[in-house]
């Protein structure tokens, strides 16, 4: 006898299995992948193939602000707070690195500062600066988190303290030219751990290493996404109050994500530095945080990979139309968020869902009969008692009924 709930997948064989909702987004993911090993060889290793790697980059930090914001409801506007406190990490060992044991960067010597701060000191190590551009962020993110969200600080008052964090973080580094390089910040590094990155080899080099880690970075992601924490995460997103009155603590839950979020942004950080070569306050500052912010809502902030899609695009439209057209270009980037808000709600990513929802629609519109999709055969729903009434529990995928 054939259980009820056996699918039609479990009856049809390799071709069911294979054939599945999912399949279009792994061929788009295989068509990607592919993508990214022929590019590096593809595009001009001088300037396109860093520029692209610093797009990479500002997709690291996008699916960071999609997890907090997309999934969580945490709207951030300082995520310069966390690429700064990565990129200077990196930077202060790549400049204690080319100064060379006892020394002082070059520009300390510029500002007259001849004896090594202390809290430099430690960034001669590269196991310290990788472990700073890891730890530190969760550290102030924690902090930050356990204090607002404990206080039920959300929504638009969370975005705004975010936002004049990163601010006074720009002031900060700004103020201390003789320990961060004021302005200028951290720039001429000569290399990256053995890597050339004034060579073509190297460009390729850093490139493929940007990839690895935004692809490793989002499959780890996503498998947060689908855990039960992630479930519960969107829950909060969507009624927090309902959540606590069911005895979780979504303080903590809210402080993990916003951790995690800024762990990205920090190792996105990390690798700008010997991407751009250089690290300063004006990449930290409120602007570029809002621009992020915008890409991710292009790309789709419900989805990670609309994050990066986001993220991609709209640094890529920025160089190509700010070469041609630079006075216009900021006024495009404001057409480009109000359309996609406008019509695009869930940003590119959803672009897909919205054209197979859509379709049979417009197909009754122009006359044309749409295909009708087979719907499997449903078991009754189980009926499990609970005291003195009986709850009625639907099948997997059946619409939700009330308890009886």
């Amino acid at each position: 006898m054939v259980p009820t709930g056996t699918t039609a997948a479990a009856k049809g064989g390799w071709r069911a299995r294979l054939v599945t909702p999912q399949l279009p987004w792994r061929i788009v993911f295989v068509v990607v992948i592919a993508v990214g090993v022929i590019a590096p060889y593809v595009l001009d290793p001088a300037f396109r193939l860093p520029l692209f790697t610093k797009y990479l980059c500002y997709a690291i930090v996008g699916i960071g602000i999609g997890l907090a914001w997309g999934h969580g409801g945490m709207l951030t506007l300082g995520q310069g707070l966390f690429v700064g406190l990565g990129g200077y990490s990196m930077g202060m060992y790549l400049k204690l690195h080319d100064a060379g044991p006892g020394k002082v960067p070059d520009f300390m010597d510029w500002s007259g500062v001849e004896k090594l701060p202390a809290f430099w000191e430690p960034f001669r190590s590269p196991v310290v600066a990788i472990a700073a551009v890891i730890i530190l962020p969760i550290v102030v993110a924690t902090l930050l988190g356990l204090l607002v969200f404990r206080q039920r600080v959300r929504g638009a008052y969370f975005a705004i303290l975010t936002q004049a964090l990163a601010a006074a973080f720009v002031i900060l580094l700004i103020g201390q030219q003789g320990y961060t390089g004021g302005t200028n910040g951290l720039t001429n590094f000569s290399g990256f751990f053995g890597i050339d990155t004034y060579a073509d080899a190297g460009h390729r080099t850093l490139y493929f290493i940007t990839a690895g880690v935004l692809l490793v970075i989002f499959l780890l992601l996503r498998l947060v996404v689908a855990s039960r924490f992630g479930r519960l995460l969107l829950a909060i997103r969507d009624g927090e109050d309902r959540v606590r009155f069911l005895g979780y603590d979504p303080t903590v839950i809210k402080t993990i994500a916003f951790a995690i979020s800024a762990v990205t942004a920090s190792v996105g950080g990390a690798l700008i530095v010997p991407v751009v070569g250089i690290v300063n306050p004006g990449m930290l500052d409120i602007v570029p945080s809002i621009e992020l912010v915008i890409a991710v809502a292009v790309g789709g902030r419900y989805s990670l990979a609309g994050a990066i899609i986001g993220a991609v695009v709209v640094n890529w439209a920025r160089s190509t139309f700010s070469e041609d057209y630079p006075s216009a270009w900021t006024y495009f980037q404001g057409a480009l968020f109000i359309g996609v808000i406008a019509f695009l709600p869930r940003g590119l990513a959803g672009l897909l869902k919205q054209l197979r929802d859509g379709g049979p629609a417009l197909m009754r519109k122009l006359g044309i009969k749409p295909p009708s999709r087979p719907t499997p055969p449903t078991a009754p729903p189980a009926v499990a008692p609970a005291g003195d009434q009986a709850v009625v529990v639907p099948e997997q995928g059946a619409p939700r009924q009330e308890a009886v």
